[in-house]
């Protein structure tokens, strides 16, 4: 079975500089999920990564698990949620 991890990941206000394709294999029913490679392409939105998810997993099929998703993350400094306080 090959899927789509896209709707559990959130997306916050603050944006990352690159998203990426992560690979996982799942053991039977989608349990117990580890990376096992990450595509080298990097997104500039979420949305791009989620709409190149079904190739991705299309390329690694190869993977000896019974379930393969995708999932995208971010990748890159992420902006401070805060202001920083002044000093003085």
């Amino acid at each position: 079975m090959v899927r789509s991890l896209a709707g559990l990941t959130g997306r916050g206000n603050m944006e990352p500089i690159v998203y990426l394709i992560a690979i996982l294999g799942c053991g039977d029913g989608s349990q117990m999920c580890r990376q096992q490679r990450v595509e080298p392409t990097p997104y500039a939105t979420m949305q791009a990564c989620r709409d190149a998810m079904p190739a991705a997993l299309a390329r690694n099929t190869d993977i000896d698990y019974p379930t393969i998703a995708a999932d995208c993350r971010a990748s890159g400094p992420l902006i401070a949620a805060r202001p920083a306080t002044p000093r003085g």
